[in-house]
């Protein structure tokens, strides 16, 4: 008898296990195997689109499914499961932070990767292509009737840091007119010699890049007045060197928000952006990476 209580007990058991649903959040990929899927903030799009390639290429078995759109999208899609990391112009406040600690059990990771600039953009027959910051404020409320073509009038990190650094939460003037993403701005301006655009500098700052050398004959960056430079009527263009130095003011971080707890893919890959081949990617992009102080060398070697 008590052979058969044992044995229905150990079945019932059994049984009980099975009807245990399966834990959802388990990680089973690794730095270099499996498949993940982020989200990124659509200005970043081509620097990113050239980290997934390169650390793709070094581990064929690592599989980074990357979805571009405004920033708004990317922090909704960091509270589902499915999406587990972002990549974006701003990291967690104390609010983000206390709740993913109240959903997750803990915090995600997040730091900055590098430095973009937020390029203005201009037709090559457009006269005018130098801005005081008190321009770009006139322009950008109203004030002056000028053409304003960007990637969007609300949600995505161009608009908010232009309303947050520019206009200091104003809204919009009537003029400025949203597209359907970076690439339209660009396709915009190139057509119309009376309008101005912003971008981030990787859709227009890479000498690597065919179709971007191929833009630049028909549009051209804007000069930017230099508040930093302790000079009077200095203006630069957005550069590595000049978002380096901290001379071009429209100047923004990138952000990785990562929601993992373990060692796995999305580790894996925010390391391989933060370490050296990741940062000589952001800048020959034409960004400022801010893990590694890249410097150039000459040889002590003679041929």
């Amino acid at each position: 008898m008590n052979r058969i209580v044992c044995g229905l007990l150990g079945l019932s058991l059994l049984w009980g296990a099975c009807q245990q649903p399966q834990n959802e959040h388990v990680i089973t990929d690794t730095p270099s195997n499996g498949t993940i899927h982020i989200s990124v903030d659509e200005s970043f799009q081509p620097v990113i689109e050239q980290q997934i390639k390169v650390y793709e290429s070094s581990y064929p078995n690592a599989h980074i499914i990357a979805k571009y759109e405004p920033e708004v999208d990317c922090f909704k899609d960091l509270m589902s499961d499915s999406t587990r990391m972002i990549i974006v112009a701003r990291g967690l406040n104390k609010q983000e932070d206390a709740f993913y600690l109240n959903k997750l059990g803990f915090k995600p990771l997040f730091g900055i990767m590098a430095f973009d600039g937020v390029a203005i953009i201009v037709n090559q027959n457009n006269p005018d292509s130098v801005f005081t910051l008190n321009d770009l404020k006139a322009i950008l409320s109203g004030q002056k009737n000028i053409p304003v073509v960007m990637d969007g009038t609300n949600a995505t990190s161009t608009v908010r840091y232009l309303q947050d650094t520019i206009l200091h939460g104003a809204p919009f003037g009537k003029n400025v007119m949203a597209t359907g993403g970076s690439d339209s701005v660009v396709s915009v301006i190139k057509q119309r010699n009376d309008a101005i655009g912003f971008v981030g500098i990787s859709w227009v700052g890479n000498p690597n890049e065919p179709k971007q050398v191929a833009n630049l004959k028909k549009i051209r960056l804007g000069l930017v007045e230099c508040t930093a430079c302790g000079e009077k009527d200095v203006f630069v263009k957005p550069s590595q060197a000049s978002i380096t130095y901290g001379q071009y003011p429209l100047t923004r971080p990138i952000y990785y928000i990562l929601k993992e707890n373990a060692v796995a893919l999305g580790t894996g890959f925010k390391n391989f952006m933060t370490l050296e081949r990741g940062q000589l990617i952001f800048r020959s992009g034409g960004l400022a990476p801010a893990k590694m102080d890249l410097v150039n060398r000459k040889s002590q070697i003679e041929e």
